[in-house]
């Protein structure tokens, strides 16, 4: 029973096997996802700086710790340690609850866009408005990957 329970997936990958093991491989989803919010944010007008600065802190701030996370682990840095993995749900729960608030206010940001500026024809602001618009569809999707690593992180947690 108990080689068993160490072989299973109740355990960190390290080097390239991060890639190939499920919950991991959301890594490469969550680059993409907050990569796009982050650059579409940082591209189009703020009308509502602290709205748009929350969620501009929360793609970088999301985007750095992945890398740092994904590098430690490729390095093999938690040696096969379980005390990593209650790091890996509590990194993922933060990140979800951070994209779930900034993907709210970046809704909110857009809806108060198209109210405030009167679209009809300006095509610069509906530039700037259907770049907010993909800035919250991307958000939520990374808000989802982030719950859906966050979960799987947990059952990982809860088999170790």
């Amino acid at each position: 029973m108990a080689p068993a329970a160490t072989s299973g997936g109740g355990s960190l990958p390290s080097g390239f096997s991060v890639l190939a093991s499920f919950p991991d491989l959301l890594f490469i989803f969550e680059f993409i996802f907050g990569g796009l919010v982050w650059i579409l944010v940082a591209s189009s007008r703020v009308p509502f700086p602290m709205v748009q600065g929350w969620v501009m802190f929360v793609s970088v701030f999301c985007f750095v710790a992945t890398t740092i996370l994904l590098f430690l682990y490729f390095v093999g840095a938690h040696g096969g340690d379980a005390s990593w993995i209650p790091l890996d749900v509590s990194y993922h729960l933060i990140a979800a609850l951070f994209y779930l608030s900034a993907s709210v206010l970046e809704a909110y940001a857009t809806i108060a866009l198209k109210k405030h500026s009167g679209l009809a024809g300006f095509n610069e602001t509906f530039k700037h408005y259907q770049e907010n618009i993909s800035a919250v569809v991307f958000a939520y999707a990374a808000t989802l990957t982030y719950v859906v690593h966050a979960v799987f992180s947990l059952i990982r947690w809860k088999s170790s």
